[in-house]
């Protein structure tokens, strides 16, 4: 690469000389009226030319941070992401959105990438999605300085950081770029990252003037709940029969129990693939697009299922065994709500699966890692049984204070656990392990304790005379073993116990607990767990006509298996529950509706008003209070054109009630002049009663053969509908729906 292109392309990079109308391109494109918080600064920071890290929850709105600096000003935008799936969401949903991007990867053939790198080559895209291997090829870094770069995005950055949880070699090289092209503003974003993680972000790709946002980690929408896990597979079952046809992701430890969940729910009638990484690349494609298009309502994973998944609509994650740690649990559950209604998030939590996380703890050859892990694991641990506000303890693992101490969006805060004087049982568990100690000099770990508890008859027992104790055998007929390993995890939690990891895993009395045992204060103690009724959060979903929203939900795959995409890139569940609860019956009002856009009111408008004015011709309208919903929009002012004379005197005879047949006869002119007079009409914004002509069952037919075949292919659509309908009746339903909003 010749240092004049390098200087052209670092010269490139100025922030604009005037302010960006942000809102107006986001509502043109985007179809929304606000920005997330956070969203704006990174944008306007991006803008400005300077490096940002941006460190937004799953669900936060990071793809939209370089997606709309990309339509803000001349050039590309480079997006390097490791995820093919996602790639492939994005793109969908900006064309979809009318916005030319691509990607580059290894899934095409050598055939399409070169035609896509000759469109890059030409200008023809704003943005380009391409995986980090790829981009550093040495004939794609030779291309960069023609492809007038004005953002490189990194997506997943974390993946740059041996801290971070999916650490990937190939992420050190972007750095070179740095190297490269010194002026070039770089983006780095991701959904979690500790600050030692952000740390490595800022130095491995040299960030300068760095602009570090960092977003709540709490996901107000989303409910938690955690159950003793007792009867797992009815337990799931239980659950799913309240989330009716909703999308949802059931984690597992083992590939074998993705399969044999997967199978028993396919057995009941419940639609459910596994997915895991031992199934073939083929498989794991296929079962990721039925469930991504609504085909599969489950689906079964372990942790390769998720990252990079752009599914708004998944309104449960439930977690069938105990997660590894909390930072890896809060990503899976993150996978829920994206699209930000109500969601729910089951954990499924038994001693046994504690255990067998343990198990492959101890396999781990390096005694650093397991100590690591360990930790990680009681922190999961103490998540699972802690009868406090779950919201508040997930929170405190990321370093952020939850202010209130009732969530009311978690079991705990829903039904509270009930508790106990546990002051009795924390003595005898303290003074066993006192004991243990004093008689030989030594301490030992929880098994051991609950082997003298419960006068167990163990070698270890016997060899050291633990079994000569006074505590030998006291917690026998008081509690049972498993319930005495749940009460020492309670008071460890409490800060009565601390559990070393150097060199072996052993309880100590901290001081708290030493002057317990001096001088006994009362204690209480949550109950264990069990397999309650599940409560959920009060008023997190907006009221809206189910049925209807159901009708579109049918359309919208309709039109989005149609096109070969998924159906939330037609439109979010947000925006078909608000269609379902204001019933807009225009194109005015329908562009109020959150997600809907001047591209997708062009492209889908038709066919959704039609579904909507069909409803409301048979079913009679619910109404729903009107404060949670953004304020409708005022109506733009109207542009009417001058009509001709003739054209006027038709309408004229049209509103005062006469068919299409006798204002011909009245006019001494053929029916297909009156309707030719009635088109210009409707595209000079003159009012047409449309229901006059057609029924909004008829109207929908006729939207149904439009988004088939589109508004230029009149013939098309004709051929469809057979001979049920006249041209003239498919000129003004294309006219009436075609005109612009403003119209």
């Amino acid at each position: 690469m010749s240092t004049l292109n390098r200087q052209e392309m670092n010269a490139s990079h100025a922030g604009p000389s005037k302010p960006v109308p942000l809102l107006s391109l986001l509502k043109e494109h985007f179809g929304f009226t606000s920005f997330r918080p956070l969203q704006e600064k990174i944008i306007r920071d991006a803008l400005a030319g300077r490096d940002v890290v941006a460190l937004l929850p799953t669900g936060g709105g990071k793809s939209l941070c370089f997606q709309l600096p990309a339509l803000a000003r001349p050039g590309l935008t480079v997006v390097v992401s490791p995820l093919i799936a996602l790639m492939k969401d994005q793109v969908d949903a900006l064309q979809a959105n009318g916005i030319a991007a691509t990607y580059l990867n290894s899934s095409l053939r050598a055939h399409e990438s070169q035609a896509r790198l000759r469109g890059v080559h030409r200008g023809e895209y704003r943005l380009l999605y391409i995986a980090p291997e790829r981009l550093m090829l040495p004939g794609c870094m030779n291309d960069l300085p023609d492809w007038q770069i004005n953002l490189l995005a990194i997506d997943e950055a974390h993946c740059i950081s041996e801290w971070g949880h999916d650490f990937r070699p190939e992420y050190r090289r972007l750095v070179e770029l740095r190297e490269w092209f010194p002026s070039l503003p770089i983006m780095a974003l991701t959904a979690t990252a500790t600050e030692r993680v952000r740390d490595d972000i800022r130095t491995l790709l040299r960030l300068r003037n760095t602009a570090c946002h960092v977003a709540s980690f709490n996901r107000p929408n989303l409910t938690y709940h955690v159950q003793a896990k007792v009867n797992p597979f009815e337990q799931v079952l239980t659950f799913l029969r309240t989330q009716q046809r909703e999308s949802g992701i059931i984690y597992c430890q083992s590939r074998k129990m993705t399969e044999h969940l997967a199978e028993r729910l396919q057995a009941l009638g419940i639609m459910a693939q596994p997915y895991h990484a031992g199934l073939t690349t083929e498989e794991r494609t296929r079962h990721q697009e039925l469930f991504l298009r609504d085909e599969v309502q489950v689906i079964c994973a372990t942790i390769a299922f998720g990252m990079g998944i752009n599914k708004p609509n998944v309104r449960f994650v439930i977690h069938y065994d105990l997660p590894k740690n909390l930072e890896g649990y809060y990503q899976e559950t993150g996978r829920a709500g994206r699209d930000g209604l109500a969601s729910e998030c089951l954990l499924l939590f038994s001693a046994g699966d504690m255990a067998k996380q343990q198990h492959f703890i101890n396999e781990k050859p390096n005694i650093q890692e397991q100590q690591i892990a360990q930790k990680q694991l009681r922190q999961m641990v103490q998540y699972a049984e802690c009868p406090t506000c779950r919201r508040v303890k997930l929170l405190q693992y990321f370093g952020e204070a939850y202010t209130s101490t009732n969530c009311q969006a978690c079991d705990n805060c829903l039904s509270p656990r009930d508790t106990f004087d546990g002051t009795e049982v924390t003595q005898t568990f303290l003074s066993c392990i006192a004991q243990i100690r004093q008689k030989s000099g030594f301490g030992v770990g929880l098994n051991h304790v609950l082997a003298v508890l419960t006068g167990a008859n163990t070698e270890k027992v016997r060899r050291w005379g633990h079994n000569r104790l006074a505590s030998y055998g006291s917690g026998k007929e008081v509690h049972s073993r498993p319930e005495w390993a749940a009460i020492s995890r309670e008071l460890l939690r409490l800060g009565y116990l601390h559990q070393t990891t150097e060199p072996f895993t052993i309880l100590e009395i901290t001081d708290q607990g030493r002057r317990f045992l001096q001088e006994p204060q009362p204690v209480i103690l949550a109950r264990p767990m069990r397999a309650p009724e599940r409560k959920t959060a009060p008023g997190k979903d907006l009221p809206h006509d189910e049925l209807l929203f159901n009708r579109l939900r049918t359309l919208r795959k309709t039109l989005a298996d149609a096109r070969d995409v998924p159906a939330y890139v037609i439109f979010s569940d947000v925006a078909l529950r608000q269609m379902a609860r204001e019933y807009p019956i225009n194109e005015q009002e329908l562009l109020r509706i959150s997600g809907v856009g001047n591209r997708k009111l062009q492209e889908f408008g038709t066919a959704f008003l039609a579904a909507i004015l069909d409803h409301v011709a048979t079913h009679p309208r619910q109404h729903f209070p009107q404060e949670s919903f953004p304020p409708p929009q005022p109506p733009l002012p109207s542009r009417k054109r001058q009509l001709g004379d003739t054209v006027e005197e038709t309408l004229r005879w049209f509103r005062k009630g006469l068919s299409i047949e006798q204002i011909a006869r009245q006019r001494t002119l053929v029916i297909g002049t009156i309707y030719g007079h009635l088109e210009q009409a409707i595209q000079a914004g003159e009012s047409v009663d449309l229901n006059r002509l057609l029924t909004p069952g008829q109207q929908t037919q006729i939207a149904a053969a439009f988004a088939q075949t589109g508004f230029g292919n009149l013939t098309g659509a004709k051929e469809l509908l057979s001979d049920r309908y006249e041209y003239g009746h498919l000129r003004l339903f294309r006219a009436m729906h075609s005109r612009k909003p403003h119209e």
